[in-house]
């Protein structure tokens, strides 16, 4: 059997696995996970406790009943305080998920020929929107004809932001959009 030639010389490629799922585990260390030692430790109450070492910061944090969390990895030595970790956890998630805001686009739709009666009944529901902080979206629809007659619509829609002005101030000034004019009221 003959032999096959080899290549002089025979490159090996290594190819680095990456992490492809994104890191959603918690990254704050808690009791057992704090290696480090010494660590300024901050007590329950906020007072410093100063710097100690690892185990009797831990001891300390178990005496109280609480956990010794690391609030600021990235100092030298590392802080440290005692607390409730699940009450931080929930106190955390709580102020994360309150940053988004309650505001919400309601909308009311009147055209050109709406009746008074029933234009007072659209704001009036227009108000109760405003007093729960959501913006209010005014639009008058025009449909065939009407488009001759945009003043129209403007009048009826020069008579509702006259009412809500009371209630809210206008975000942005009626602009017509093909067959729609629109106005945006926010909440005071």
């Amino acid at each position: 059997m003959p032999e096959r030639p080899r290549p002089e010389k025979i490159a090996l490629v290594a190819l680095a696995r990456r992490n492809v799922q994104p890191e959603t585990r918690d990254a704050t260390r808690i009791n057992q996970q704090i290696r480090i030692t010494p660590i300024r430790v901050v007590s329950e109450t906020g007072e410093q406790l100063g710097i100690i070492p690892t185990e009797q910061a831990l001891e300390r944090a178990r005496d109280a009943g609480l956990d010794l969390v690391e609030v600021a990895p990235g100092e030298r030595p590392p802080v440290c305080r005692i607390m409730d970790y699940g009450k931080f956890k929930y106190d955390k998630n709580k102020k994360k998920n309150s940053g988004s805001s309650h505001t919400k686009t309601k909308e009311i739709r009147l055209r050109p020929k709406t009746g008074d009666e029933d234009i007072r009944t659209k704001v009036r529901q227009a108000e109760k929107f405003l007093e729960h902080k959501d913006k209010v979206q005014v639009s008058v629809l025009f449909r065939g004809r009407e488009m001759a007659h945009i003043e129209e619509g403007r009048k009826v829609m020069e008579q509702v932001i006259e009412i809500l002005s009371e209630h809210g101030k206008v975000e942005t000034k009626p602009q017509q959009h093909g067959r729609r004019m629109i106005c945006m009221i926010a909440p005071k």
